[in-house]
């Protein structure tokens, strides 16, 4: 059991605190001064998480936890149209309806609220409508409104009422005309209008259609100067003056019908009209009788009142204006936008529509939350649609008996200033009942009741001992309230916080506080200061693989108290052996020592994680030819099982072979080089680097080149040409040769030849001679 007790203070941190205290036999509390807290230590140290307390040995640890409790968990109304008509406060929508929260600091209280529209729910309409001449032929329409706006309401509830207003504009200049014929019939021509007004409550909410149509019937037109009319004005009358309307505690609808734009907060300045609208309300006689006092509404005030009272706003509106009501409707939650006819003559259908639209979607918001305090939603709708964050806050598409549910969750991120009870309120938009969620702040520990004032362990009763320390009396200090406030900081007191006489008090992490040393509050509440002079910490030894003493130990006084079986100065060496044996269970492989836990090789040759892996032994590159081929180029007996069988190494691929490692002295290497099946070489390499096995390898294969068809064909036909040429060149040769010889030997035996000169006894000479007989005469003259 722990000796001591922890204090608790939520406000020093928004994280997990826990605290500590014994319980005596008797159930009574009992604290004593102990060894929890070191020399130097703050009493605030024993404020901690939960595991650092319990490493530290406490094992009494006060640990409150925030709860909740309903207050009002009134049931959802199942109710059929038709049935027993009930009162509206008796209708109930939404579940629980009011809760009471205990909050602790940074945890979160989930509170699950149900929402189920109800049948039959009760609506209070209320008609504002602008009486500008623009308006003439739209009133005589909205005469006849009551009695077919009830028939057709009837279909949705049994319960209607509805109610009339009218508006005009601000009866200063330059608004209206202000001169006296003017003030009374603004119109002009034979025109017979009513007097400028800016605001009247015709008709209070009624059942009755006939009166509605009575009263309206007796409405007439009148007139104003500009085009903006003053219906900001008589929004805020109807949303404020509840008495005067009529609202009940039911749906309200608004419908604002014009055919023209809106004045708002500024505006009033052309009319010397310059104080802000007070959001209160100003009717007498159902007339608004300050319009020439107060200028008109924001759009944010206005938002803000409909939000309030519950009004959700219906703008019936001609087309022409459509888009600036649009972006107006952006602003206002829940509202709607219809366009409205040149004559109202779709007004009751416009009113159904946008009702439906209003109704089919729940919106939650909440009021303002207390300071610290934190709201979070997650909507679960029809059809299992689930939203987060801004959408978490609404669910649409709903219809009438659905039922959907909304997770809230709620976190205190500390303690109010005055630690008083806060309420907050959640509701639907655009409905009257809410959830009243009460907010109580866990600020102290039960062990706070059972402090024992003016207590003997406080100095002589200097203080009130609580939860195993001492708050001092107004006045005192230390940590046993031994001290007075004026003797705190006295040279003699001081001499005791300086470590060997020296110049720095508390070694400048701490405070010298009556003659003791308190040390220092580090942001890391797991970081501490310790130490009659706060010497020491826990969070400056030595560190392995970036954590405090390997992770296995602890740091004392920057000394490192390492866990059994570690060793060094930063326990990061393991007496453990089991990992140094090999898988022949001799330690490192019988080729190496057990050194932290590592194995060293003592054999250059073998190397890895217990002194197995052999890098340079004959049979490496064939034992790992397979995996590398499949890895690689996708081929091999293991290409099938490449991912289960070869993972075993890191894969580097290189362009060629000038780009593989080459041996170096830090890790063996071995270059491989294998045959597929194909005949195609290829290169790698094998290692392991440290623990890791690496393969560089050539990312292209060096296949043998296959056959050039066309060179082969033209070297054969070449070959051909080039023999038959020799042949003839040869032949030729030899012919040549062959008539060389035989002319050399016939000219050999002509001139060895002797030829016999008798004649021929057969031949004939071929010439024959003959002679002219005249020949040799002498010529006779006749």
């Amino acid at each position: 059991m722990c000796q001591t007790a922890c204090s608790f203070s939520i406000q020093l941190s928004i994280k997990m605190s826990f605290y500590i205290y014994i319980y005596t036999h008797d159930g009574s509390v009992r604290y004593s001064f102990g060894t929890f807290l070191k020399q130097g230590e703050p009493t605030s140290a024993r404020c901690d998480e939960l595991e650092s307390l319990r490493k530290r040995g406490c094992d009494k640890i006060e640990n409150p936890h925030g709860s909740q409790r309903i207050l009002k968990n009134k049931a959802v109304t199942n109710r059929k149209k038709g049935a027993e008509k009930l009162r509206p406060e008796d209708i109930t929508q939404i579940q629980p309806q009011k809760l009471s929260l205990n909050l602790r600091a940074g945890e979160p209280q989930n509170i699950i609220l149900r929402f189920k529209r109800a049948e039959d729910y009760p609506i209070d309409l209320y008609y504002l409508m602008d009486l500008s001449y623009s308006m003439k032929d739209d009133l005589e329409n909205v005469k006849n409104l009551g009695t077919s706006l009830m028939k057709e309401m009837s279909k949705i509830t049994s319960d209607f009422r509805i109610g009339f207003g009218s508006f005009v504009e601000k009866t200063v200049m330059p608004y209206i005309s202000t001169t006296p014929a003017k003030l009374l019939n603004p119109c002009t021509g034979d025109q017979n209008c009513t007097s400028p007004f800016s605001y009247k409550n015709v008709l209070k909410l009624t059942s009755n259609g006939q009166q509605f149509n009575s009263l309206v019937g007796q409405q007439q037109i009148s007139g104003n100067l500009d085009s903006p009319e003053g219906g900001f004005d008589a929004i805020m009358q109807v949303a404020v003056c509840g008495d005067h309307i009529g609202w009940r505690n039911v749906t309200r609808l608004l419908v604002f019908s014009t055919d023209a734009g809106f004045h708002f907060a500024g505006d009033g300045k052309l009319g010397g009209i310059v104080l802000p609208n007070d959001g209160k309300c100003h009717l007498e006689n159902n007339v608004y009788t300050m319009s020439h006092y107060y200028d008109y509404p924001s759009i944010a005030h206005l938002v803000q009142k409909l939000s309030e009272n519950n009004i959700q706003t219906i703008f019936a509106v001609t087309e022409e204006f459509q888009p600036v009501y649009k972006e107006l409707q952006n602003l206002i939650p829940k509202s709607a936008v219809g366009t409205l006819s040149a004559n109202s003559s779709n007004v009751i259908n416009l009113i159904v529509d946008a009702y439906n639209s209003l109704s089919s979607e729940v919106i939650l918001e909440n009021s303002k939350l207390p300071e610290g305090v934190t709201i979070t939603y997650q909507s679960r709708c029809k059809n299992g649609v689930v939203n987060e964050g801004e959408n978490g806050r609404k669910c649409s598409n709903i219809s009438i008996g659905d039922e959907v549910s909304f997770n809230i969750n709620i976190t205190a991120q500390g303690c109010p200033k005055q630690g008083k009870p806060e309420s907050i309120k959640i509701k639907p938009l655009g409905f009257t009942e809410e959830v009243e969620i009460l907010l109580n702040f866990i600020c102290e520990c039960e062990c706070h009741k059972h402090g024992i004032k003016n207590s003997d362990m406080c100095h002589n009763g200097n203080g009130t001992f609580e939860c195993g320390a001492c708050r001092c009396n107004k006045g005192r200090v230390g940590r046993q309230c031994e001290c007075r406030k004026d003797e705190v900081s006295t040279e003699d007191l001081d001499k005791n916080c300086r470590k060997d006489n020296g110049t720095d008090i508390c070694s400048n992490n701490g405070e010298c506080v009556c003659g003791t040393c308190e040390c220092k509050k580090r942001d890391n509440p797991e970081e501490r200061y310790s130490g009659k002079f706060c010497e020491c910490d826990n969070f400056n030894c030595d560190r392995s693989n970036n954590k405090l003493c390997g992770g296995h130990g602890r740091c004392e006084c920057r000394v490192c108290i390492c866990d059994a079986n570690y060793t060094g100065s930063a326990c990061d060496c393991s007496l453990d052996t089991s990992t140094c044996l090999a898988s022949n269970k001799q330690i490192c492989n019988g080729r190496g020592n057990c050194e932290c836990g590592t194995c060293r090789c003592t054999d250059p040759k073998f190397q890895g994680p217990t002194c197995e892996i052999c890098p340079t032994c004959p049979g490496v590159c064939t034992e790992h030819k397979s995996c590398v081929q499949c890895r690689a180029f996708g081929t091999g007996e293991k290409k099938d099982t490449c991912e289960r069988d070869c993972s075993y190494f890191n894969l580097i691929k290189v362009k060629d072979r000038d780009k593989l490692p080459q041996p170096v002295q830090a890790f063996p290497l071995m270059h491989c080089k294998e045959r597929d099946a194909n005949d195609c070489w290829f290169y790698y390499t094998y290692a392991v680097n440290n623990t890791e096995k690496e393969v560089h390898v050539v990312d292209a294969l060096e296949c043998p080149a296959g056959p050039d068809i066309i060179p082969i064909v033209a070297g054969v036909v070449t070959g051909i040409v080039l023999i038959g040429l020799a042949l003839l060149l040869i032949w030729k040769l030899l012919m040549i040769i062959h008539d060389r010889r035989e002319f050399a030997k016939f000219e050999k035996e002509k001139m060895n030849a002797k030829w016999d000169t008798t004649e021929n006894p057969i031949y004939k000479s071929p010439i024959n001679k003959f002679k002219n007989p005249n020949y040799g005469r002498k010529a006779v003259a006749l």
